[in-house]
């Protein structure tokens, strides 16, 4: 991909129109986020360009989120990467399984386009706006305000396709993980749920 082809959106990630992403929402998780978009934890971004994703890849997707079981993510303590502070989503063996089977499948679709190496541990993104010589100070005044709210218990029962349509981020499918107790019924047509 070229330079040229890439476009900054407000985050200040170079997104491309089509892109996708997987991702777990956490909507408990939405008041405590400042950084402009729904509480979640990026399973992988970016997974294949919008063009590519047809029924063959919805039914592989429906089939390797269906083989995970539902779990339960906690929100209890704060992080940070340079300019980002993030709630530590744990426990993180549930997420790095799904990365680790997406990986296996798809071994082309690097973690945030292989910038970070092989990824970043999971997080939820709270704030990202402020700059080496504001961030401490700025983060800390934040983190003192939310820390009363946690900690918080998200459970997770799906992982979201998410596509750049130009402009923002918006939602084509959820995937449902298996429920204990509940099998999963698929449309006889084409396998989805």
């Amino acid at each position: 991909m070229s330079k040229d082809t890439l476009t900054v959106d407000e985050d200040g990630w170079p997104d491309v129109s089509g892109d996708t992403a997987l991702t777990i929402r956490l909507p408990e998780a939405d008041p405590l986020v400042r950084a402009g978009s729904p509480a979640h934890v990026t399973v992988l971004y970016p997974f294949l360009h919008e063009s590519r994703i047809d029924d063959g890849v919805h039914r592989e997707l429906t089939d390797l989120f269906g083989g995970h079981d539902a779990f339960t993510l906690t929100l209890g303590a704060f992080g940070r990467y340079p300019g980002v502070l993030y709630l530590d989503p744990w426990p993180h063996d549930p997420v790095k399984a799904l990365q680790k089977d997406l990986a296996r499948r798809w071994p082309d679709a690097l973690p945030y386009r292989g910038i970070f190496g092989a990824g970043l541990d999971p997080h939820v993104t709270v704030a990202n706006s402020e700059g080496p010589t504001t961030q401490d100070a700025a983060y800390d005044a934040l983190e003192a305000e939310l820390a009363p709210l946690l900690p918080l218990t998200c459970p997770v029962d799906a992982v979201h396709l998410v596509a750049r349509d130009g402009t923002r981020w918006q939602e084509r499918t959820a995937y449902p993980l298996h429920r204990a107790g509940h099998p999963v019924t698929r449309c006889v047509r084409c396998g989805r749920p």
